[in-house]
């Protein structure tokens, strides 16, 4: 007998897999950005920074251009950017509206009309100033924090990708060097019995 839910359990099982898969490869290309690991971290948390601020559509612009005024990683900075991305973006940015509205002590929230007529879009344009602070504010509150913690985290596991590489060339130099000298002393013996 065929069971139905089982093509649903599978379909979810690879998008699970799939999900897992690409956050790996991310991760893998992450972490072999070349660079000294100070500097990929340091980048890496500027754009996550900056990509908690509500300047979207030209935030990998600004990260780079920060990036290269400080001489840390740009490649990185602008994947730090990435942490808003379409999936996220209107997550983030109501939370730190949230965030900025209440620091700001604003007591309405903004909310979108069901009609857009010319006098809801001039109110909504009047309230600009008022949402784009609330956001500022939210993205510095949230974002100083996650850019110190994803500081922390990429240098560690940059660190961690860099020593391991470094540890595999070692032994493959050692196991050179090894294989070099026996053959100088096997050239040696031939030499002898000459």
């Amino acid at each position: 007998m065929f069971n139905k839910s089982h093509p649903k359990k599978e379909i979810k099982r690879k998008k699970k897999d799939n999900l897992q898969n690409l956050l790996r490869r991310v991760y893998e290309r992450f972490v072999k950005i070349r660079g000294q690991p100070r500097e990929i971290a340091l980048g890496f948390a500027l754009g996550i920074f900056i990509g908690m601020t509500p300047t979207i559509g030209i935030q990998i612009p600004i990260a780079v251009f920060f990036a290269a005024i400080f001489k840390w990683s740009k490649i990185s900075a602008a994947f730090g950017v990435w942490i808003t991305n379409p999936l996220s973006a209107p997550f983030i940015y109501s939370i730190t509206y949230i965030v900025g509205s209440k620091l700001l002590g604003l007591k309405a929230p903004v909310t979108l009309p069901d009609e857009l007529a010319w006098a809801v879009i001039k109110q909504m344009v009047s309230s600009a100033p008022r949402i784009l602070g609330a956001l500022t504010i939210g993205g510095i509150l949230i974002g100083l924090p996650l850019a110190i913690l994803s500081y922390y985290l990429s240098f560690a596991a940059v660190n961690k990708y860099q020593q391991s590489i470094k540890a595999k060339v070692a032994a493959q130099k050692a196991r050179l060097a090894n294989t070099k000298e026996r053959v100088k002393k096997k050239i040696r013996k031939g030499r002898k019995k000459k």
